[in-house]
C-alpha cells in the first residue's frame, strides 16, 4: 500500500488537532475541576466527557479482542464514514470506489465532500470480484467501501475476494460490518495485524440494540486512528452515551441471546414468507433482515403500510427491482406482517 502520508490530506497530516481542556489534564487524581469553563453545579451532567472514551474502549478491547488504541468511537458510524472521506480525499480531484448496491451514506459523504464515487454493480448472486473493483480504481483512488453482510442485500460478501483487494489496493479497504453478529463468518477484526490499509466499522445500533445512543465504532492501525482521532470534534461521544455503552457491554451474554432469537426468528420469517403467493424469490440472508423480490413492491408497501407495518420498498435501487427490504422483530410483530400478508390480495 501507499505510507499513510501518502493517503491522507496534506493539510489534514500538518494539522495540529484542538486541544480540549480534558486532553490536557491526564494522569493525576483531581477532586477540584476548575479549568474548563464548566458550571459547578448539576452534578454529573454539567461535565464534560471524556473526549477519547478511555473507559469505554478499556471495556470493548475485553470482547472485541483489539486494544484500545486501535479502537474510534463516533456518533454513529456515520461519523466515522464521513471522517475517512475529510482525512485521505482531496475534494474535487480523489475519488473512492464502491460495490452497488450497498448503504446509501457512502455516497452521500462523498457527494458533501466533493469526492468521486464510482459503483461497481454486483453480479446477479450480489457478489464482487477484486479485479472489477481494482480496475475501476486509479492513481486518485484513495478508498473502497465494502459492506458485508452487505445492505440492502443482506449476504456476506466473498471472503476470499475481500482479502485479494486487501493485498492488491495500495489505497484504504473500508469493510463495513454492522450486521457481522448475525453471520456465521468471523470478523476481519481477527486481521487488522495481517492488513494495514483495513478499516473495519461496526455498530451498537443493530446487535446491541442501541440505535438510540448513536455510537459507531471503527477498528484499524495505531496510526490510521489517530487520525481519525485528530480530525474530530472535541466531544463527539456524550457521557450518557458511555455510560449506556458501558452498561450494556456488562451484559454481553444478553447480547448473545437476543442475536441467536433473532437468528432463530430469521429463518421462522424466511420460511413463512416464502410460501405466499406474492413472493417471487427470498435471497439468501446472513443479516438480521432479508431481501425479498415480490410481485410489486409499491402496491404491497403501500398496502402494508395501510395495515399499521412498516418494511423497506427496495424497488428504486440497483438490482432490487420489485424487492422489500425486511428486517426480523419480535416473533409477535413477524406474525403481525405473516397474518397481514395472508390476507394481501394482489
Amino acid at each position: 500500500m501507499k505510507t499513510l502520508q501518502e493517503l491522507t490530506r496534506p493539510n489534514i497530516w500538518k494539522l495540529k488537532p484542538y486541544s480540549s481542556a480534558r486532553d490536557e489534564y491526564k494522569g493525576v487524581t483531581a477532586s477540584v475541576f476548575l479549568d474548563a469553563n464548566e458550571n459547578p453545579y448539576n452534578l454529573p451532567h454539567n461535565r464534560y466527557p471524556d473526549p477519547m472514551q478511555w473507559d469505554l474502549k478499556t471495556e470493548l478491547s475485553k470482547i472485541k479482542k483489539v486494544s484500545p488504541e486501535h479502537i474510534f468511537l463516533g456518533n454513529g458510524s456515520d461519523e466515522a464514514i464521513d471522517l475517512v472521506f475529510r482525512a485521505f480525499c482531496e475534494p474535487a480531484k480523489d475519488n473512492v470506489v464502491a460495490i452497488d448496491p450497498t448503504y446509501g451514506m457512502y455516497q452521500v459523504c462523498a457527494d458533501v465532500n466533493d469526492v468521486e464515487y464510482r459503483k461497481v454493480l454486483l453480479d446477479d448472486n450480489f457478489q464482487f470480484t477484486a479485479d472489477k473493483l481494482l480496475a475501476a480504481a486509479d492513481d486518485h483512488t484513495k478508498l473502497i467501501f465494502l459492506c458485508s453482510p452487505n445492505n440492502p442485500t443482506g449476504n456476506d460478501l466473498l471472503r476470499t475476494e475481500i482479502e485479494k483487494l486487501l493485498r492488491e489496493f495500495d489505497g484504504l479497504v473500508i469493510l463495513d460490518e454492522a450486521y457481522n453478529d448475525f453471520s456465521e463468518a468471523p470478523s476481519f477484526l481477527e486481521e487488522l495485524n495481517r492488513y494495514p490499509n483495513l478499516i473495519v466499522f461496526q455498530t451498537f445500533s443493530k446487535a446491541w440494540g442501541c440505535a438510540a445512543i448513536r455510537l459507531g465504532m471503527a477498528f484499524a492501525s495505531e496510526e490510521i486512528i489517530g487520525i481519525l482521532s485528530k480530525i474530530k470534534y472535541p466531544y463527539n461521544v456524550n457521557q450518557l452515551t458511555q455510560q449506556q455503552a458501558i452498561s450494556m457491554l456488562h451484559k454481553y451474554d444478553e447480547i448473545e441471546r437476543w442475536v441467536r432469537t433473532l437468528k432463530e426468528e430469521r429463518d421462522y420469517l424466511e420460511k413463512e414468507f416464502e410460501q405466499f403467493p406474492c413472493t417471487v424469490k427470498m435471497f439468501p440472508s446472513d443479516a438480521n433482515f432479508f431481501l425479498a423480490k415480490v410481485t410489486d413492491a409499491v402496491k404491497i408497501y403501500n398496502y402494508l403500510v395501510g395495515e399499521g407495518i412498516i418494511v423497506r420498498n427496495r424497488n428504486s435501487i440497483s438490482l432490487c427491482g420489485n424487492c422489500l427490504r425486511v428486517t426480523v422483530g419480535t416473533r409477535v410483530e413477524n406474525d403481525t406482517l405473516l397474518e397481514a400478508l395472508k390476507k394481501y390480495q394482489g
